[in-house]
């Protein structure tokens, strides 16, 4: 048996998980107004507490938009 084959489906399984995670994560900061990129800020210790913080209590950009 091959070691490396736990590895890459340990690899596989971490890629769909995280996938599974950050889709709606994407998706309800799109819907806020932001843009999806601000979600890689997830991965940066103490930098992920402070944009949680700040989009929490901050005013969205779609809010201040009229809606059509």
């Amino acid at each position: 048996m091959d070691n490396g084959m736990p590895v890459i489906f340990s690899l596989i399984v971490a890629i769909i998980v995280l996938a599974i995670i950050l889709v709606p994560f994407v998706t309800i900061i799109r819907k806020a107004g932001y843009s999806g990129w601000w979600v890689l800020l997830w991965f940066v210790p103490l930098v992920n507490i402070i944009m949680l913080w700040v989009f929490a209590f901050s005013d969205w950009p779609a809010l201040r938009q009229p809606r059509i």
